[in-house]
Parts: structure tokens; C-alpha cells; sequence
């Protein structure tokens, strides 16, 4: 492992100070789960913008028309 010095408000390092010791962790422990939190949905959505790029509009279109042109079953309705 290796260590980060970072700078808070005060405030905010109270607050994070207090949440993590309620839920008995420390505040790195708290900081590095939810920097893991951050990482994680980021290259998500790194991901899915990859995975878009590479989609063709004429794929689209043509898995769209075998959707069957119904009208939408009453339970999938807005109320």
C-alpha cells in the first residue's frame, strides 16, 4: 500500500471523520472504499462509452425492426 495526503475542508473531514467511525471503519478505510466506489462507476461508464462508439446505426435499426409493432401490454403502462 502506499499513502496520499490530501487536503479537506474542515468540515468535510469532520463529517467523514464522524460517518466512519459510526460505521467502524476508519476514515481511510472510508475514503479508500469510496474512492474504490468512484473508480469503479467511472470506468463503467468509460466502458459503455467504448462499447457505444463502436455500435452501428444500420444494426440498430435493423434489430429494431423485429421488434413486433404491438401496443405495449397493460402492465408495462404509465399509470
Amino acid at each position: 500500500m502506499s499513502a496520499l495526503t490530501i487536503e479537506l475542508p474542515d468540515a468535510l473531514q469532520k463529517s467523514i471523520e464522524d460517518i466512519a467511525s459510526k460505521e467502524g471503519y476508519t476514515a481511510g478505510q472510508f475514503l479508500a472504499a469510496a474512492a474504490a466506489e468512484k473508480l469503479a462507476a467511472v470506468m463503467t461508464i468509460n466502458y459503455l462509452r467504448e462499447e457505444a462508439a463502436q455500435g452501428r446505426r444500420a444494426d440498430f435499426e435493423r434489430y429494431l425492426q423485429s421488434v413486433p409493432d404491438v401496443p405495449p401490454a397493460d402492465s408495462d403502462r404509465l399509470p
